[in-house]
């Protein structure tokens, strides 16, 4: 084997190994970036639809989708290229946050109809109770 070819193996095998912290950096800032627990648990507000509308910002994924993102990224890169030895964990890993992202995806989305239809179904009460009192008010004056 030529020097050259050390040489190539040798820069091979650095850029796998930058590829594979570049993958564990950013599914690290993504576990970072996901909501705190007390955030999704403990919630403050003076009414039902506050409640709902913290719950949601609770929910938000936020930076996490970027950093799965750039993980999966250079995952895919470095699988491609063969660059990893053994790259089931990772891939593991990724599954596991991109799973966490889809349910708090998805739970947003239901507090978020939720929050939407609670007005909603306040109003149509409050006209239902007018109704009714209106209906008592005209029995009573006959």
């Amino acid at each position: 084997m030529s020097q050259s070819t050390l040489d190539d193996d040798d820069l091979f095998g650095e850029a796998a190994t930058e590829m594979r912290s570049d993958v564990e950096e950013h599914l690290d800032a993504a576990r970072e970036a996901l909501p705190d627990p007390d955030d999704v648990w403990d919630v403050e507000a003076d009414n039902t639809l506050g409640v709902l509308n913290a719950l949601r910002s609770g929910l938000d994924p936020g930076e996490a989708e970027t950093h799965l993102r750039d993980a999966k990224k250079w995952y895919t890169m470095g699988e491609r290229a063969d660059a990893f030895d053994d790259a089931g964990d990772l891939e593991d890993d990724i599954e596991a946050v991109e799973d966490l992202i889809a349910d708090l995806s998805a739970a947003r989305e239901q507090v978020s109809d939720l929050a939407g239809t609670v007005p909603e179904i306040r109003s149509e009460l409050e006209s239902a109770d007018e109704e009714r009192d209106d209906a008592g008010d005209d029995e009573s004056d006959e």
